[in-house]
């Protein structure tokens, strides 16, 4: 059978903006004699995210990520169904998914590298697999509930960054559900800043690109900051760290502005900033989601129940086509997203 995949056709120039170009689509035979234990499957959904952006470096800086080589098939969050198995614990018409699904419309894969998913944990939604009903919600839950010591009546004040993504927006939401009284978000348009207001329930949210984050954060967060959910690093980050309260806590998830850089991570701090953390005693300790895989199969019970009584809302960006992978990445790469960026490869 003919299919069509995605390769990394070449890498961005050093402290370089992916593009489009970085990625290049192929058609190849596929051969559906399958071996023992392995399985057809077809893709429904993939996944673009940002860590993919050290993928695409010849080191990717971070030993649990593995370079994407040259020339061949990309791979990330996936989700699709079994057409053909040679799997005893998979059958035709399974819902699976795996993080290194390669980006292709249809491949053979070893069915030990696919977790079968019950399509009712997200009523029939299955993209909520790539996202809120999988890594990008274990790692909001789990990076509020494990490192933001958020207290039920303790008055807290959350702020977030990159607030309007796919991790951000539900970081924030569980903030509000565990107990903080204020949830303001950071983010890039006034678009997303009326999505979050209005759709998710935050106290505030502020225009980095039009607003004066320091004036506005004074304005809407005058208890101080209590929590820190950081996505972005950088300047940013600065900014909120400046007003944090003592005994504060920063949940290091993920550093977006920094990604393009030739630096290591976590990113290094200015002196103003690590001497901010020290003299207020804040902790700052990187959230690194697969540490706390014990406690996946609860969370994400719980996440489910969130979404179907209502509690959580899911915002999500489809783009349709195997063809439009590296626009989406590259378009989420810059905020074009509202939520969690996804492509649908097919029904």
């Amino acid at each position: 059978m003919q299919v069509q995949r995605v390769v990394l056709d070449c890498r961005p120039g050093k402290n370089g903006e992916p593009s489009p170009g970085n990625f290049r689509l192929e058609q190849i035979s596929l051969t559906p004699d399958l071996k023992d234990g392995e399985v057809l499957v077809r893709t429904l959904y993939l996944s673009v995210d940002p860590y993919m952006r050290c993928q695409m470096n010849e080191d990717s800086g971070a030993d649990y990520l593995t370079p994407w080589q040259l020339s061949e098939c990309v791979d990330g969050g996936g989700v699709g169904v079994v057409e053909t198995s040679s799997c005893s614990a998979l059958a035709e018409g399974d819902v699976i998914t795996s993080f290194n699904w390669p980006w292709q419309t249809h491949a053979v894969v070893m069915g030990d590298g696919l977790q079968k998913v019950d399509p009712q944990m997200v009523d029939g939604h299955l993209s909520h697999f790539l996202g809120a009903v999988g890594i990008t919600g274990l790692t909001a839950l789990l990076g509020v509930r494990e490192k933001g010591h958020v207290t039920k009546g303790a008055n807290q004040t959350m702020v977030v960054s990159g607030a309007a993504g796919a991790c951000g927006s539900l970081a924030g939401q569980i903030g509000r559900l565990d107990g903080c009284v204020r949830v303001v978000g950071i983010c890039g348009s006034d678009e997303k800043c009326k999505a979050l207001v209005e759709d998710l329930g935050f106290s505030a949210a502020i225009n980095y690109r039009k607003e004066d984050v320091s004036a506005r954060l004074r304005d809407v967060c005058p208890e101080g900051i209590h929590v820190y959910f950081d996505n972005v690093g950088g300047a940013i980050s600065d900014i909120v760290i400046e007003q944090m309260n003592k005994g504060g806590h920063v949940i290091l998830c993920g550093q977006i502005s920094q990604y393009n850089k030739d630096v290591p991570y976590p990113p290094p701090l200015s002196d103003k900033t690590k001497e901010i953390l020290q003299s207020r005693s804040i902790t700052r300790e990187r959230f690194m989601v697969l540490s706390y895989m014990s406690k996946a199969e609860a969370a994400l019970f719980e996440l489910s129940h969130l979404i179907k009584s209502a509690q959580i809302k899911v915002l999500e960006t489809e783009v349709n086509g195997i063809e439009n992978m590296g626009v989406a990445f590259c378009s989420m790469m810059k905020g074009g997203n509202i939520g969690k960026q996804i492509v649908k490869i097919s029904d």
